[in-house]
């Protein structure tokens, strides 16, 4: 409980932090946060676990960045209630009160060339991740730049939702941004988090789908989410000749949502000629890729990401139409280490998330 309060709002609230210095996460209470000039003040509902979340406890080749050295709220996907709106902001469906969900960078102008990729790229070079660079989400209260968010549809869960605003964002990147065609074979690699989400937006789109994963509660999520068919190539060492056969030639759509350099390894596999993989999850080392095969056209590769905040529209728009439904098991803020052992161990279906009461 917070020690003090101002008014209405606690002057302490209670947040997950990461410590570079012990390089271990703990729930500390940290004074409430003020928004900036153009940020909103948001009472968090849900806030929920990425795996690149963990990627700040492990040794990553994939640029990560870790901040100043201080302890750092973590956490980049998440909703709320909005509490105080800034006098800048000129989104008119952002009102006091208002349910949202809202994505993490912070530092940038949202208009450049670079920003109309992803924010990382601003020509200022000065953007955040919120949980990286600066506080994240996993708190009581939180701040994000108004252009970050977007009001929920009345049919979307405030609680449910928090994963929408990563895995959901990211997975529907991952997904569409193939362009493949209804009726065809497409290929999720890695059915956790991300590929849950990304099943359930594939099948929605009208594609044929094997889900591909290396445990076995994944594949029952994955046929839960709609799945034609599912593969574990630890039981299955001939599953890359079956696909082939099962799809005629192989998938003309391939998404890689792991962060296993092995998956990427055997992606191609899965493809038929000309096909197309998607490099979404992130390895902690470099993928290797066959450049003659890329250039003879054998396959072809794209990347996708959470993109950026005026693309997140589409997505949460068909998730409420089509009803797509993030598999999320809630705890309380103080099993965040709990939560991330889970997710180390390979054991967590779906998201793993914590509702705010």
């Amino acid at each position: 409980m917070p020690s003090s309060t101002n008014g209405h709002l606690p002057d302490t609230i209670k947040a997950a932090q990461y410590s570079p210095k012990s390089n271990s996460l703990s729930v500390n209470e940290v004074p409430l946060p003020k928004p900036g000039k153009d940020q909103l003040l948001i009472k968090v509902a849900s806030a929920s676990l990425c795996h690149s979340d963990l990627m700040l406890l492990e040794p990553n080749e994939a640029g990560i960045v870790l901040g100043d050295g201080r302890p750092v709220t973590i956490g980049h996907e998440a909703t709320g209630t909005i509490v105080s709106v800034p006098e800048s902001c000129t989104n008119p469906t952002l009102k006091v009160g208002a349910k949202i969900g809202f994505l993490c960078p912070e530092n940038c102008c949202y208009e450049c060339d670079g920003c109309q990729i992803h924010n990382a790229w601003c020509k200022d070079g000065k953007t955040t991740m919120g949980g990286f660079g600066h506080d994240g989400f996993f708190a009581e209260y939180a701040t994000s730049h108004w252009r970050n968010a977007i009001v929920l549809p009345e049919n979307l869960d405030l609680y449910e939702a928090a994963p929408l605003f990563c895995a959901g964002v990211t997975s529907w990147q991952g997904v569409t941004g193939a362009e493949i065609n209804p009726g065809e074979w497409m290929a999720i690699v890695g059915c956790g988090g991300l590929g849950h989400l990304g099943i359930q937006y594939a099948k929605a789109l009208g594609y044929k789908v094997v889900a591909i994963d290396l445990v076995d509660s994944q594949l029952e999520e994955a046929k839960a989410s709609g799945a034609d068919h599912t593969f574990n190539p630890k039981n299955d060492r001939d599953y890359l000749s079956k696909v082939k056969e099962l799809t005629g030639g192989g998938c003309h759509a391939a998404v890689n949502y792991t962060n296993s350099t092995m998956a990427y390894d055997s992606t191609p596999g899965l493809l038929r000629i000309g096909g197309i993989m998607m490099v979404v999850g992130i390895p902690q080392k470099g993928v290797t890729l066959n450049a003659l095969d890329v250039a003879l056209g054998k396959y072809r590769i794209k990347g996708a990401s959470n993109s950026v905040p005026q693309k997140m529209g589409p997505c949460i728009e068909f998730s409420a139409k089509h009803n797509i439904r993030p598999h999320v098991t809630f705890h309380k803020l103080d099993q965040i280490n709990e939560m991330v052992e889970t997710m180390h161990a390979g054991k967590a279906r779906g998201r793993l998330a914590v509702k705010f009461e």
